[in-house]
């Protein structure tokens, strides 16, 4: 390349030098997406072939050419840039830093959106609902978190432990928690309003029956 520079400077005029040094990066750029181009007709035709001849399902297909469309034309992207100038140490500092940010967004965003989308699943359920008592358990026998439900929003679902939202203290769960754990859920009797229980009752046996009314 470098001796193809210099015979090119030798013989062209003056006045086409200051044109050199753009176009031919430009056409090593249009040759290396011509390249492209034809490797990835060649692979279509290839992974066509193959699909014919050994009955692949058209998902395995479907996924072979986009795996190979990815490396090609992410290939001819950096190659292209290196022409343009853009140093291998820019390109993979750029590329490192886009992957971790990418990451974290897609973990936070992943972590928001299932919490949204078992909101939804506990109103169309009806898993539980506001004023119920219930309890995610940690092995389906240990006590785990318990309370009344106070509120559901699209992110948390808050729990009123001792029964007085106002001086009391309240558990804030993510919703995605409740389909991760087994819950107990109590009726009748653990209504809205009613006080909370004291100690559960063992796996298997009746909550204990409320004391009678003390005589007036």
């Amino acid at each position: 390349m470098n001796k193809t520079l210099q015979w090119l400077r030798a013989h062209l005029p003056p006045w086409a030098l200051d044109w050199l040094d753009v176009l031919v990066p430009a056409v090593q750029v249009v040759l290396i997406v011509l390249v492209a181009w034809l490797l990835m007709r060649l692979v279509r035709r290839l992974v066509r072939r193959l699909a014919a001849a050994y009955a692949l399902p058209s998902e395995v297909v479907l996924l072979s050419r986009r795996t190979v469309a990815f490396v090609v034309y992410g290939g001819a992207l950096l190659w292209c840039l290196e022409r343009l100038g853009v140093s291998g140490g820019v390109l993979w500092t750029a590329f490192t830093g886009f992957a971790a940010v990418g990451a974290v967004a897609f973990f936070a965003a992943w972590s928001v959106l299932s919490n949204i989308f078992c909101a939804l699943l506990i109103f169309t359920t009806r898993a539980f609902r506001l004023g119920d008592l219930v309890e995610l358990l940690e092995n389906g026998d240990k006590p785990g978190l318990k309370g009344r439900v106070a509120d559901i929003n699209l992110v948390y679902t808050t729990l009123d432990e001792t029964g007085d939202a106002a001086n009391g203290t309240t558990l804030q769960l993510p919703n995605s928690l409740f389909f991760q754990r087994v819950l107990r859920r109590w009726h009748g009797g653990a209504a809205a309003g009613a006080p909370l229980p004291a100690a559960l009752p063992p796996p298997g046996q009746p909550a204990a029956a409320p004391p009678p009314p003390a005589p007036h």
